[in-house]
């Protein structure tokens, strides 16, 4: 929830303009948040690096008259954030809502993937969430009121070979979140995770396209997850929906996995001691692949 004066607007029966600034909103799931929280009432400043080479949620914003406003920003600069905070607050006077959803998602093992990549991951998904954080925490303190919802992943959670930056960067997002949640509620804040398994985004199709040249067999037994997963189809707008969820009155949890190998994933790695985990990134190739099988994931015809 955000505030008791919006609580009440909703009994009464008017139209709450809580505002929401989201990150990382040219397409998949950035996007998705946008429309989705646009068409329910919420008043929507959508960010992203390069509006002008993403202009879809503009047009569609102009063509259906939806409230959203687009917005330049660089989650890895510290002088873009705050220039963007500054323009919404200049705008709507206040920020209620923060999602935080830009990211990037490379594949690689620990060895072989480049310093500079590990750092732009951790720059991007770890430190461009702090850096809105801490833009946006000022103002709600003082309001004694808002919410900060981030898009981890159950990569925060699960620790897959060949996802170490990834996995590295959504733990630490997880573990910034729940310290900050412990600080913040006093002041009326919340704090919530969204942990999305694959999710059906142009991200995937990149992941599909990307040539395989690694000495570690997990590189293509990751590629032919994430594209088995992705043929499920759970789109965007089911993540779009969960923060809907979390926004809405009554709602109170802190994880929310969302999509069809969410759960089955969070439960297989809970089942499984740490060394038993760690073993299963040793095995051949025929038996990861009935295990997974046994997941739903039909990953032989994606090898």
């Amino acid at each position: 929830m955000l505030n008791n004066s919006i609580v009440e607007n909703k009994k009464m029966g008017n139209q709450p303009k809580a505002n929401v600034l989201i990150t990382g909103c040219s397409t998949g799931i950035g996007f998705a948040i946008a429309e989705t929280m646009a068409r329910n009432g919420y008043n929507v400043f959508a960010t992203m690096r390069n509006p002008q080479k993403a202009p879809g949620l503009a047009q569609l914003a102009a063509r259906e008259n939806l409230p959203v406003t687009i917005l330049t920003m660089d989650v890895d600069d510290g002088k873009s954030v705050q220039t963007a905070v500054d323009e919404v607050l200049s705008r709507a006077g206040q920020i209620d809502v923060l999602v935080n959803n830009a990211g990037i998602a490379p594949i690689g093992s620990v060895e072989e993937m480049p310093f500079e990549t590990f750092y732009a991951v951790t720059q991007t998904n770890y430190l461009g969430t702090l850096r809105c954080i801490q833009a946006v925490l000022p103002g709600m303190r003082q309001r004694q009121s808002g919410c900060i919802i981030n898009v981890t992943s159950v990569s925060g959670k699960i620790y897959s070979p060949c996802f170490g930056a990834y996995a590295a960067s959504k733990a630490a997002v997880e573990a910034l979140s729940e310290s900050l949640a412990g600080e913040v509620g006093q002041f009326g804040i919340r704090v919530a995770l969204v942990e999305p398994g694959v999710i059906d985004t142009p991200l995937i199709d990149k992941f599909a396209g990307l040539p395989v040249s690694s000495v570690y067999p997990n590189h293509i037994r990751l590629k032919a997850y994430l594209s088995a997963s992705a043929s499920h189809h759970v789109m965007p707008e089911t993540v779009a929906d969960m923060v809907l969820t979390i926004l809405s009155e009554g709602h109170t949890a802190f994880r929310n996995p969302v999509g069809a190998d969410a759960a089955p994933l969070l439960g297989y790695r809970a089942s499984l001691a740490d060394e038993d985990w760690i073993a299963a990134g040793s095995v051949d190739e025929e038996t990861w692949a009935a295990r997974m099988g046994r997941l739903g994931m039909d990953v032989r015809k994606h090898m």
